[in-house]
């Protein structure tokens, strides 16, 4: 993948976005897709919608959501620490130790979480699964006085960036899903040549995903798309306590995940295998029996129907800011969605 592109993914994962304050990284995305699209433009709910080709058939939605898990202040006390709550779905035993960043209108506030030390702790509390009453973050603050100077309720909290390169063509940052969705469908948009498409393309920065699909559904209202295909993170099983017989047998660096199941399409998915294969682009399968809690859920039961597809990137380690998948795998799904969407028909059936 060419540096350029790395370097915009970087930075996509760099930007906070945690659910419903997403836009300081819509605007790096709107910023690299200016000049590359026939339209562009955000709409209420602050979904960033691209298009090319409008008055192309069939209409084509492919989605990544922009937004990531976070935190929020929720209470500052009168000793100048800070209470939160989660966005989105973490894990509470993940935070102790944590350095974390605390988005101001001012400008990012360092943090670090902290609990009771273990020398101080009683047999029975070391027992007790850890809950979010147990934490705060500490910024330093000699009291609630001087800390509300710089913070206030309802601040946005994320983790500390970090996105640096691991052996193999593997990179680790917080914030992957699915910024790495976002970033392959606008590269999609942006690489796809016109010409040799028949469908009109909307490529969308969704938002608010990880607390209810909620920019998928008004976006894909407001688009009325006869195909959606979401872009998201997949479950990984090459690592240690990793369950094949739940998850499958599903490796980074072997290409991105496709999907057979309730919320997949069967002729959209039947054509990305088919097309996969014919352009020699390596795949996994994957079972998904109910609906997949991505994108692909909200823009299938959309008005009268989508027809619908879901493309995974092997990653482990989600909702951890430690997340890690292949270079390899992302620059695989940004060629199949472009062959898929060049290769498509004017008139398609997409009745099973």
């Amino acid at each position: 993948m060419k540096k350029e592109a790395i370097s915009f993914l970087e930075k996509l994962t760099r930007t906070p976005s945690p659910s419903g304050f997403e836009q300081p990284v819509q605007k790096i995305i709107r910023e690299s897709l200016q000049g590359h699209v026939e339209s562009l433009e955000s709409d209420i709910h602050g979904n960033l919608i691209a298009c090319k080709n409008s008055k192309g058939k069939p209409r084509v939605m492919i989605s990544g959501h922009c937004d990531e898990i976070g935190f929020m202040i929720t209470h500052i006390s009168n000793e100048g620490f800070i209470h939160f709550a989660p966005i989105g779905g973490i894990d509470a035993g993940l935070l102790s130790g944590l350095r974390v960043k605390i988005h101001t209108e001012k400008g990012p506030v360092l943090g670090v979480v902290g609990k009771k030390p273990i020398h101080h702790m009683t047999a029975d509390d070391l027992k007790k699964k850890p809950d979010w009453k147990s934490f705060w973050i500490d910024i330093g603050a000699k009291d609630g006085k001087q800390a509300k100077k710089v913070v206030e309720t309802g601040d946005p909290i994320t983790y500390e960036e970090n996105f640096d390169m691991l052996l193999d063509n593997n990179v680790v940052s917080r914030g992957f899903d699915d910024k790495i969705g976002a970033f392959i469908v606008t590269e999609t948009i942006r690489s796809v040549n016109e010409k040799k498409m028949n469908c009109s393309l909307y490529s969308v920065s969704t938002v608010q995903e990880e607390i209810g699909l909620r920019g998928a559904r008004t976006s894909a209202f407001g688009i009325d798309p006869d195909i959606g295909i979401a872009v998201d993170i997949g479950f990984s099983s090459d690592h240690p306590e990793a369950d094949k017989r739940a998850i499958g047998d599903i490796k980074l660096g072997k290409g991105p995940i496709l999907y057979k199941g309730a919320n997949i399409n069967p002729v959209i998915g039947r054509m990305l295998i088919d097309i996969a294969r014919k352009m020699k682009i390596p795949f996994q399968l994957a079972a998904s029996p109910r609906a997949t809690g991505t994108d692909a859920n909200a823009m299938q039961i959309n008005r009268k129907g989508v027809a619908t597809a879901l493309i995974s990137i092997p990653t482990r380690y989600g909702h951890t800011p430690v997340e890690v998948l292949s270079m390899a795998d992302t620059e695989n799904a940004i060629k199949l969605l472009i062959g898929f969407v060049e290769s498509l028909p004017k008139s398609i059936n997409l009745i099973p």
